[in-house]
């Protein structure tokens, strides 16, 4: 389909140039232009999308979204911020997918792609076709897509939205994360339901502190994104979301007074089990994922599906059936006497909720040994807290993460210092700078009956050092491990 640029323009409130010419598609990207596009010349922190107008008009860009004039001769738009209405522009474009969709987006610091993965199954379960977008990708009726960021840029996202819709897609889960809403890669987009998992210490430097982080997340629950919200109300950010936000609320935990309570939850090695009362019956939940975390993330993810018009007992059904994420607590198992599993984890309060979730699954006698180190070019103020969240096990092993442009050695001094300090017994804490071999030196620690916890980069298969990218993936590399363990 083709719209006119006027169109457009009264969209966005912008100043029509030029000739009222047909646009097809929009992109951001001036490497990405095909013909009939609308370029966004989006103003960025190391690229000014301004100075590339005149390469999309060469590569066939029919017409310019800008914030000032250019000097090439094409039809364009002028409004005062073209990052705010690049993803507006686009809906309009693409015919306003998400209005042809019900769309659950799912925000917070942990477990978002958790919750869109159990969304997917539920939706799947209930007959619908099923789309999501996130930090593993986006799949089109389970067929993967790949994906630069979490959440896609304006345009990008408002293009896999229409594809979605294009291809028979009914229901949409897709993470929604801080960075997407601060920088409007949403806007344009309106989600049947919003739904929110907590909210703990993370990209701190971008926001600067956590009041600014936390007010990032709620512009999602406005009436200009959403028609209703799904909150988790037992992390205090999120009961203070429940209150402030204008949007009918479905309130998810563990206490009476929330709407829809999680009563009885149990976990062990094989999973979880719990009761689910809401709107006035009771659901028996239960999931493969490890961990009283993971009850949570299902209790969300159910209440967001019954929300979005699903049946109950079919979306009960297919979170019970949805097999963990890849990177979420992932078994790792070459017949070794021990348990070994790979989370993503990579926050102070997402490694003490697993750490904690994972000692009390420990059987009696088992002790839980944690690798876990920091990424560079990121908050480094939570690298200690990461080290000392990590000492809650009986044995650390801090190491090397993503240590990108930043001195690897000094990440992981401030890593071990955390965990010493807060570690009951400091010669538990060991530094190996070598990823593979702090593996190997948890796995030469481990007895029977021990878990074995790596931590950080979860689904990644790189490591991104400072002059290279290497293939490093921490499940390929625990399986590698293992089999030199484990006679054949």
């Amino acid at each position: 389909m083709t719209v006119l640029l006027s169109e457009v323009a009264r969209a966005v409130g912008g100043v029509l140039t030029g000739a009222d010419v047909e646009v097809a598609t929009a992109t951001h990207d001036s490497r990405a232009v095909v013909a009939g596009a609308l370029f966004c010349a989006i103003v960025g922190t190391n690229h000014d999308g301004h100075d590339h107008v005149a390469d999309a008009v060469a590569a066939g860009a029919v017409a310019a979204l800008v914030e000032r004039d250019v000097d090439v001769d094409v039809s364009r738009v002028r409004v005062p911020n073209v990052r705010r209405a690049a993803g507006p522009a686009a809906a309009v474009i693409h015919g306003h997918p998400s209005r042809s969709m019900d769309v659950i987006g799912v925000t917070g610091t942990n477990g978002k792609t958790t919750v869109t993965w159990m969304l997917e199954a539920a939706i799947g379960a209930s007959g619908r076709g099923a789309g999501v977008i996130g930090t593993i990708g986006a799949r089109v009726h389970g067929e993967p897509v790949s994906l630069e960021r979490t959440t896609p840029e304006g345009p990008d996202f408002q293009r896999l939205l229409a594809t979605m819709r294009d291809r028979g897609v009914e229901m949409v889960a897709t993470e929604v994360s801080s960075h997407a809403l601060d920088l409007h890669r949403v806007d344009g987009t309106w989600f049947r339901v919003a739904a929110f998992t907590n909210l703990t210490q993370d990209h701190l430097d971008h926001h600067g502190d956590m009041e600014t982080y936390y007010r990032a997340k709620r512009a999602l629950f406005t009436a200009a994104f959403a028609e209703q919200a799904v909150i988790w109300i037992d992390d205090e950010h999120g009961a203070r979301l429940a209150t402030e936000t204008d949007l009918p609320v479905t309130s998810v935990g563990t206490a009476a007074t929330a709407d829809a309570v999680l009563r009885e939850p149990q976990a062990t090695l094989a999973g979880g089990t719990a009761r689910l009362e809401v709107d006035g019956g009771t659901l028996e939940l239960a999931t493969p994922l490890l961990g009283g975390h993971n009850l949570a993330n299902a209790a969300v993810a159910a209440v967001a599906a019954i929300r979005s018009g699903l049946d109950a007992h079919a979306v009960i059904e297919g979170i019970a059936a949805a097999t963990p994420p890849p990177g979420r607590l992932e078994r790792v198992d070459e017949g070794q006497p021990f348990t070994v599993l790979v989370d993503y984890a990579h926050t102070p309060d997402a490694v003490a909720v697993v750490v904690d979730e994972l000692r009390q699954l420990l059987p009696a006698g088992g002790r839980l040994h944690v690798v876990v180190g920091a990424g560079g070019d990121r908050d480094a103020t939570k690298r200690g807290p990461m080290g000392a969240a990590a000492a809650r096990a009986d044995h650390v092993v801090a190491t090397s993460d993503n240590p990108r442009s930043e001195d690897p050695q000094v990440i992981l001094e401030a890593v071990v210092a955390g965990a010493r300090g807060a570690a009951t017994t400091p010669d538990a804490v060991e530094g190996v700078l070598d990823r593979r071999e702090a593996i190997r030196r948890a796995f030469a620690a481990a007895a029977a009956d021990d878990i074995v916890l790596i931590a950080g980069k979860g689904h990644e298969q790189h490591q991104e050092l400072a002059d290279r990218v290497v293939e490093f993936d921490d499940r390929v590399v625990a399986a590698e491990e293992l089999r030199g363990l484990v006679p054949s």
